[in-house]
């Protein structure tokens, strides 16, 4: 079973600790005081200059920009503010994703939830104000009409484009599913 979210980061600041020699303050300063506004940059300062995994990167990159201490539920609203149509799609894809087991993590950032079993294994965005992206992992499986391959090095595999909950059919949570499996 999945830590929690917060046992979760502690873990992660403890090995960022032990791998670095540093605790998590001394990388976010650096970042602050870096100038670099744009995540990317941010991410890649840490990761060529100072060694660091992505991983330990995004966590530095995240706290500096102090998303680690914002409420899930308030990150959530945030994202679908405006957007109140599109709320559906996320809930239904939420609950189904709950039915796959204890081991499922759903982890709200500032633009996108992750789905997480080992790893991430869907994330889903609310892309514009018409649609919400499914990203799914799906390493090894081909593209299909719906099914969208993304371009190497993306977060997902592959993504599905939802504009209503009746898109929300037996291939999205087949490919859920498996996505899920292969986490």
């Amino acid at each position: 079973m999945a830590n929690s979210p917060d046992k979760m980061l502690e873990s992660m600041k403890t090995g960022l600790l032990e791998k670095t020699g540093k605790p998590l303050d001394h990388w976010t300063d650096l970042v602050r005081r870096s100038g670099l506004e744009k995540f990317g940059e941010q991410m890649n300062l840490l990761k060529t200059e100072h060694g660091l995994t992505h991983g330990y990167a995004n966590l530095v990159c995240q706290a500096a920009k102090g998303n680690l201490d914002a409420n899930q539920d308030d990150l959530l609203e945030a994202q679908y503010k405006g957007k109140d149509s599109l709320r559906p799609i996320y809930d239904a894809l939420a609950e189904q994703a709950r039915t796959f087991g204890k081991d499922v993590e759903i982890a709200p950032k500032k633009t996108s939830v992750a789905f997480r079993r080992s790893k991430n294994f869907a994330v889903v965005t609310p892309a514009t104000k018409s649609r919400v992206d499914l990203g799914l992992n799906l390493k090894g499986v081909p593209g299909a009409d719906r099914l969208l391959e993304e371009k190497p090095g993306s977060m997902c595999t592959h993504k599905v484009r939802l504009t209503s909950v009746d898109e929300i059919d037996g291939d999205v949570l087949a490919w859920l599913a498996d996505a899920y499996g292969k986490a």
